[in-house]
C-alpha cells in the first residue's frame, strides 16, 4: 500500500482568499504547487501570453535570428532538423512553418530511431552536405552533438542549436594556483553517442607514486568545477546553458522553437508570422504536455492559452485526429493531449518514420488529413497492443526468474520493438516502484531504456557500472543504453550490488493537499478547481482525505464491470455517492483481509458498514446533458 503524507506548508490562506475571491482551501493547494507571494499566485490563476519572458533572454536568439534572416535573404537552403518524437515533430512544424511564411527555401529531416538514433548523426549532415544545403537549424537536440556539428562546419554548412536538454560538462577541480584538474566528463541528457565516462571516476587515485596520489587526494577534496561543453554551432539556443538568462529553463524544445519564431516575427514586423503564431502556439502547447514539462509558471500560461486555441485549431491535421479519436474539440483538455493525441503522433517514430506525423500536421484538404490520422490511429492502437504484450512478458520474466524482490528490475525481453522498452520499463516501474530496465535485442547488439523512482538517480548508478556499456546516456529519472548480451547478468548483480535504496523507498508516496469530508467538497470549491486547470506534471489534480468513511453498499459498472459506484456516509451522517475507477479486485482483496471473508459480496449486496479512509478527488461530470459533482476514490487504507 501506499504512504500518505499531507502537506503543511504556511501562508496567509484567508489573505490569499480575500484577495482573489477564492476559498482558504483552494489557496491552500495553491501554497502546496510551490506558490509563495501573491504575485505568483495572481500569474498562476489570471496569467496571459503578456506574463511570459522575451524571446531575446535567451542566450544567442539575436546571432541566431540575424543568420536565419540572412540565408532567407541570400536564398540560402535551410533544414530543420528535429527527432522522432512528439516534441521534435512538433518543433519541427513550428519551425518549418515559421521560416515559410517568412520565404525561406526550407525543409524538414527527421531521423529515423531504429536506422538514425537520436538527433543528428554524421549521415543527416552528410546528407545535407549532398543537397547543399547552408543552414542547418535542429530543434529538441543538437545541445550533444559536437562532433557532428564539427563536421557540418567543415563542409561549410553553419548550425543553430535549438534545444532544451542538458549541457554536456565536465567537473574539474580547481587548486589556489589557478589550474584545473580535469576530473570527470558527463555527456548530456540524451545524447545518442554517450559512451563511457572519461577520465577516472570520482575518488578514484591514480599516479605511479605516493605524490601522484597525495595530489589525486587533493584535487579530491576539492570543490569540483562545472565547465559546460557547448557543441561548436554559430548559435547555441538552450536555456539550460549557464550562462543564459532566461528566468525559467524549464520548457521544452517546441516551446525553444516557438520562440524562435517569435523573435523573428518580432524582428521582421511581418503580419503573416504575427498571425501565425496563434496556429504555433497549439504546437508549443501539445509539445509542452506530451514532453512532460511541469505545468508551472510560462508553461502553465502556455498550455492553458494554447489548449484555448485548439479548441478551435483549423490545423487539419489536428482536427482530424480528434476526430477519428472521438474527441470533442470543446471538451479538449490537457489529458486529450498527453494520452490520446500525443501517443498517436509518438507511434509513427516508434513502429515506422516520424515523418508520417509531420505530413499530417502540413495536411492541406481535410481529406488528406483523415486519411492519415486514421493511419496514425491504427498504428497507436498496434502500438497499444504491442506494448500490453510487452508488459506482460516482463510480468512473466520477473515471476520465472524470481527477481520481484530485486531493487533494480533488469528484464531482457529480446522479441519486444526496441522502441517499446521506455513505455514497458514505465509501466512495470508503476506496478512494482522500484527502478527498471527493459533490454531489447537489436540490430547491433542489446538496446534498452530505463525509468526509476524517487531516490535512485539512474545516471550516476550507470556510470559506476559503465565498463558494461557500449553506448549510454541520461539523466536522474530515465536512460538508454546499449551493451553485449553477454553483460546482462553481470550488469543486473551489479547494479544490485550497488543499490542503496531500502525498502521503505519501494513504497510509493501520496501527497495529500487538504484533510476535508465529503460534506464540505462542494459546489463552489469545484468550480474553483476548475481556475486550477490544466493539470499535469508539476500541478497535479488535488487531492482530499477523509477517515473513517463507511461504504454502505456498491454497483459494479461499466460493459466489463470494471468500475464501481458506492454509496458512503461520513461521520456526521451525510451520505454521498463515491465512485471508483482502479483495480476492483485488488480493492475486493483489500475487504476480504480488513473485515473477513464474504466482505466484498456483502459490500455489493447492500449489506456494507464498513469504515475506509479514503484519498479521493473532487469533479464535476456531465452526462445526458446533466451536471454533478463527482467524487473519484484514489486510494483507501
Amino acid at each position: 500500500m501506499e504512504r500518505w503524507y499531507v502537506a503543511a506548508k504556511k501562508a496567509d490562506f484567508d489573505g490569499w482568499a480575500r484577495r482573489f475571491g477564492i476559498t482558504p482551501v483552494v489557496a491552500r493547494i495553491l501554497r502546496n504547487r510551490d506558490l509563495t507571494g501573491e504575485e505568483e499566485v495572481g500569474k498562476f490563476l489570471r496569467g496571459t501570453l503578456d506574463d511570459c519572458y522575451s524571446p531575446w533572454l535567451l542566450k544567442d536568439m539575436d546571432r541566431a535570428v540575424e543568420e536565419i534572416l540572412a540565408a532567407i535573404e541570400q536564398s540560402i537552403r535551410i533544414r530543420v532538423i528535429g527527432d522522432y518524437d512528439v516534441d521534435g515533430i512538433c518543433s519541427s512544424y513550428i519551425l518549418t512553418k515559421g521560416l515559410e511564411i517568412l520565404g525561406a527555401r526550407v525543409d524538414t529531416a527527421i531521423p529515423h530511431r531504429i536506422y538514425d538514433g537520436y538527433g543528428l548523426n554524421d549521415h543527416l549532415i552528410e546528407m545535407a552536405h549532398r543537397d547543399r544545403v547552408g543552414l542547418i537549424v535542429t530543434c529538441d537536440n543538437g545541445i550533444a552533438a559536437a562532433p557532428q556539428i564539427a563536421l557540418a562546419n567543415s563542409y561549410g554548412i553553419k548550425v543553430i542549436v535549438t534545444d532544451h536538454h542538458e549541457v554536456p560538462f565536465c567537473t574539474e577541480a580547481s587548486d589556489s594556483s589557478g589550474e584545473d584538474d580535469p576530473a570527470e566528463c558527463i555527456p548530456g541528457e540524451k545524447q545518442q553517442n554517450a559512451g563511457p565516462v572519461s577520465g577516472r571516476n570520482p575518488g578514484e587515485l591514480t599516479g605511479a607514486d605516493e605524490r601522484g596520489k597525495a595530489q589525486d587526494r587533493d584535487a579530491c577534496d576539492r570543490e569540483p568545477v562545472r565547465r559546460e561543453l557547448p557543441p561548436p554551432a554559430f548559435a547555441v539556443i538552450d536555456p539550460k546553458q549557464a550562462q543564459c538568462r532566461y528566468p525559467f529553463p524549464g520548457i521544452c524544445g517546441g516551446v525553444v522553437a516557438y520562440k524562435v519564431v517569435a523573435a523573428l516575427a518580432e524582428r521582421t514586423g511581418s503580419q503573416a508570422l504575427a498571425e501565425g503564431m496563434e496556429e504555433l502556439l497549439e504546437f508549443a502547447a501539445l509539445s509542452t504536455v506530451c514532453d512532460v514539462m511541469e505545468l508551472r509558471d510560462e508553461n502553465r500560461i502556455l498550455v492553458k492559452e494554447g489548449l484555448e486555441r485548439l479548441r478551435r485549431s483549423r490545423n487539419q491535421g489536428l482536427r482530424a485526429l480528434m476526430e477519428v479519436n472521438d474527441i470533442a474539440p470543446e471538451r479538449l483538455s490537457a489529458y486529450h493531449l498527453g494520452f490520446v493525441i500525443g501517443p498517436c503522433l509518438n507511434a509513427t517514430g516508434r513502429l515506422d518514420t516520424a515523418k508520417r506525423a509531420l505530413e499530417l500536421l502540413q495536411s492541406a484538404t481535410k481529406a488528406e488529413a483523415m486519411n492519415a490520422a486514421r493511419e496514425l490511429k491504427e498504428l497507436n492502437d498496434s502500438r497499444k497492443n504491442l506494448t500490453l504484450q510487452g508488459v506482460e512478458e516482463a510480468e512473466r520474466y520477473l515471476r520465472g526468474r524470481h527477481m520481484e524482490e530485486d531493487k533494480v528490475m533488469v528484464i531482457f525481453l529480446p522479441e519486444v520493438h526496441e522502441s517499446l522498452a521506455g513505455i514497458i520499463a514505465g509501466r512495470i516501474r508503476e506496478r512494482y516502484h522500484h527502478p527498471v530496465f527493459i533490454l531489447t535485442r537489436g540490430e547491433e547488439g542489446v538496446k534498452g531504456s530505463g525509468r526509476s523512482v524517487e531516490g535512485y538517480h539512474m545516471y550516476e548508478a550507470m556510470t559506476r557500472v559503465k565498463q558494461y556499456f557500449t553506448k549510454f546516456g541520461g539523466h536522474a529519472m530515465a536512460a538508454g543504453l546499449s551493451m553485449q548480451e553477454a553483460d546482462i547478468e553481470n550488469f543486473r548483480r551489479d547494479l544490485n550490488a550497488d543499490c542503496k535504496l531500502e525498502a521503505e523507498d519501494f513504497i510509493p508516496k501520496v501527497h495529500i493537499d487538504v484533510p476535508m469530508p465529503l460534506e464540505y467538497a462542494d459546489e463552489r470549491i469545484a468550480e474553483e478547481l476548475e481556475l486550477l486547470e490544466p493539470f499535469g506534471v508539476g500541478n497535479p489534480k488535488p487531492l482530499f482525505a477523509q477517515k473513517n468513511l463507511r461504504f454502505l453498499a456498491g454497483t459494479k459498472m461499466g460493459a466489463n464491470k470494471t468500475c464501481a459506484r458506492y454509496r458512503v456516509q461520513t461521520e456526521s451522517g451525510c451520505q454521498k455517492q463515491l465512485v471508483f475507477f482502479g483495480d476492483l479486485e485488488r480493492f475486493g482483496t483489500f475487504l476480504e483481509e480488513r473485515y473477513g471473508q464474504g466482505s466484498e459480496q456483502a459490500l455489493y449486496e447492500g449489506r456494507g458498514g464498513f469504515d475506509i479512509a479514503v484519498v479521493y478527488q473532487l469533479g464535476k461530470n456531465t452526462y445526458r446533458g446533466r451536471t454533478e459533482l463527482q467524487y473519484v476514490m484514489q486510494y483507501y487504507s
